[in-house]
């Protein structure tokens, strides 16, 4: 088996046991890993896309995930052109923008994203919003667009549309309640020291005079007795001389 195989089959199994709200994607066959079939639930409000049910087709190449999928929608959603590959970040347009460590659910939650971008002459987008999303589309309408646009390009198409599962309505996260007394606990910040004083110039600078002090003295006390010296020195030639 195949590097590419066991991480398809890896990824497909992950997708199964832990199904998304927002999208479900499966192989179109157990024989043809490379091969998938996804449907994709709209962005939620205020998107123009809220509430649609999409349904697409993605490509894998053979060194998948060295490479990058490519992804094309097969029913009208208004924001991409049906059945044609798709230019993003993530899909084979830009190759050098792709990360092997991503897969097909982090594909998919970007492609979510990028519906409520602007298509700005992107390969495969549409600029015109033209009414053309499908809002609240039962799956079994979906997947027999699907089907009809992959016959009509001469791509196989065999799902079984038993198992095909459409996202439910995007549910929001209710707010925990907040515990004022513990969060003010937490984010009281750690009792500081208060810096020391800054010791004063005039301090600094007597105490470097306190401790020169005692060389001053001995110098001073050196030039005296130099002077002494010298004078006594012209004493005894004076009286020498007389």
């Amino acid at each position: 088996m195949s590097p590419s195989t066991r991480r398809l089959l890896k990824e497909s199994t992950d997708l199964q046991t832990n199904p998304s709200p927002y999208f479900h994607a499966a192989p179109v066959s157990d024989s043809n890993l490379f091969d998938w079939h996804f449907t994709l639930l709209g962005p939620p409000p205020p998107s123009p896309y809220a509430g649609g049910i999409y349904h697409g087709r993605i490509t894998l190449p053979p060194t998948y995930p060295l490479r990058p999928p490519s992804f094309r929608f097969l029913t009208p959603s208004g924001r991409f052109e049906v059945n044609r590959e798709i230019c993003l970040s993530i899909s084979g347009h830009h190759e050098e923008t792709w990360q092997p460590a991503w897969g097909i659910r982090t594909a998919l939650i970007a492609l979510r994203s990028f519906m409520d971008g602007d298509a700005k002459g992107q390969v495969g987008g549409l600029d015109d919003f033209g009414g053309e999303e499908m809002k609240g589309e039962e799956d079994k309408v979906v997947v027999d667009e699907g089907e009809a646009a992959a016959a009509d390009a001469g791509i196989s198409a065999d799902v079984d549309t038993s198992q095909v599962r459409v996202p439910q309505a995007e549910v929001q996260p209710q707010p925990q309640p907040q515990q004022p007394q513990q969060q003010q606990l937490q984010h009281t910040p750690p009792a500081t020291r208060p810096p020391a004083p800054p010791v004063p110039a005039a301090a600094a600078a007597a105490a470097a005079t306190s401790q020169d002090t005692p060389w001053l003295d001995r110098a001073i006390i050196g030039v005296i007795i130099a002077l002494v010296a010298m004078i006594l020195r012209r004493l005894t030639r004076d009286m020498d001389l007389e």
